[in-house]
């Protein structure tokens, strides 16, 4: 770790000079950048202190339930929670309960760990997956902060990866207890010095209903009508193709279909947009106000923290990421009611979606041709799409108990007057 202090010094002209760049490029918020360096933009409040670290979107989405069951079991601590990208700051920050509040979590570079951990001082530090920097666990260390691991993560390739570089048991020393998501990444942890880890499962299990707009629920189901729609969730790069081909497959059968996109990046609104244009398909565009129409072919969702909207209004969805990249939660459209299809590419959520394939609580198609087919007989048969969302939201409903157990694990931690 001493080497990895070294060179991260070393290095920080090259460091500051690659922040700036990604600034330049709108990946850093430039109203908040200097978080980034470790300056807080609020102030500390007083009393005891519990900062929650999760790096992303996903991350950030999963220990929302989790805070709010902390903040009613200890409602006297306060509750930092940072995150790293301006996705994650987006989305989580509107949905905070009051006494939470949101920092970017600071470059790690030793300088920049101490300035935010001399101005925040928590009393406990909760890290969420496996998002593990050198600098800032060992200055939790240093200043005997406890922290605890949760969620824990750790792929096999992580797990050789770490094992070549070394030095992972003083790293994960700092950590008093390790919350693994399965047997194998308890065990990989422990193999990397992490002494107390137990498998508790998946927080993502426990994560809330995405929220929603009412008003506009009632609007776009009045305006949608009796006509069949489907929903391709959270697209990356070729995936948009892939829901267009299935939407002229679909076409032939149900010429009034009526396709939903939902981009996993907002900004892509322009790219995809053109690409509908392209092949000649009725377009709206949410992001510029465009209405939905009796003519409207495809509806592009092209803006941030509405898919519980969408979830909510179409009956069925398929959950991409799962064609091109490893796919996304797919707890988040069970638990709404949204009858749920998978792609063949689940590798982030491989657990999960296996168990929700053996519960029948969604279904995985292995390609675009299947994905149409699979649609489409779906679109014919209402009473199959209601049994596979019903079977889906009663699975995502029987697996909250997980947040029941963290709690539990966390209670000592939060006990008046002592910490483990």
């Amino acid at each position: 770790m001493l080497t990895y202090r070294f060179l991260t010094n070393l290095l920080a002209p090259l460091i500051a000079l690659y922040l700036r760049f990604r600034k330049a490029k709108g990946r850093e918020d430039a109203t908040r950048f200097q978080e980034r360096l470790g300056h807080a933009s609020l102030p500390r409040p007083h009393g005891k202190l519990v900062w929650v670290h999760a790096a992303s979107v996903g991350e950030g989405m999963s220990v929302l339930s989790l805070i709010k069951a902390l903040r009613q079991r200890s409602p006297t601590w306060g509750i930092l929670l940072t995150t790293g990208t301006i996705t994650s700051a987006s989305l989580v920050e509107s949905r905070l309960p009051q006494g939470v509040f949101h920092q970017f979590m600071p470059v790690d570079r030793w300088p920049y760990v101490n300035r935010f951990l001399d101005h925040w001082k928590p009393t406990l530090a909760l890290w969420v997956e496996s998002e593990l920097w050198p600098n800032m666990l060992a200055a939790l260390k240093e200043r005997r902060i406890p922290a605890v691991l949760l969620n824990g993560r750790m792929s096999e390739k992580s797990y050789r990866r770490w094992r070549m570089i070394g030095s992972t048991k003083e790293m994960l020393s700092v950590f008093s207890l390790g919350l693994a998501q399965t047997g194998a990444e308890r065990s990989r942890f422990a193999a990397l010095g992490l002494r107390d880890t137990r498998v508790i499962g998946n927080l993502k299990f426990a994560a809330e209903p995405l929220p929603h707009d009412e008003k506009e629920l009632a609007h776009l189901r009045s305006v949608i009508g009796q006509r069949p729609v489907w929903l391709m969730a959270s697209t990356h790069a070729g995936e948009e193709d892939i829901a267009l081909h299935v939407h002229a497959h679909l076409h032939k059968a149900f010429p009034d279909i009526l396709t939903i996109i939902v981009p996993r990046h907002p900004k892509r609104g322009d790219e995809i947009a053109a690409l509908i244009e392209k092949k000649n398909l009725p377009l709206a565009c949410r992001a510029k106000g465009e209405p939905i129409t009796p003519q409207t072919a495809i509806y592009l969702a092209d803006t941030m923290g509405e898919l519980g909207l969408f979830y909510r209004l179409c009956p069925l969805c398929c959950l991409a990421g799962s064609f091109t990249w490893g796919g996304h939660n797919p707890i988040e459209p069970a638990l709404l009611g949204c009858a749920t299809l998978l792609g063949p590419r689940m590798d982030n959520f491989a657990i999960m979606a296996d168990a929700m394939l053996a519960a029948g609580a969604a279904r995985q198609v292995l390609d675009e041709a299947d994905l149409g087919d699979t649609l489409a007989h779906l679109l014919r048969d209402s009473a199959a799409i209601e049994a596979l969302a019903t079977t889906g939201r009663a699975w995502a409903q029987s697996k909250q108990d997980i947040l029941t157990d963290t709690v539990a694990a966390l209670d000592p931690f939060f006990a008046q007057g002592q910490t483990p």
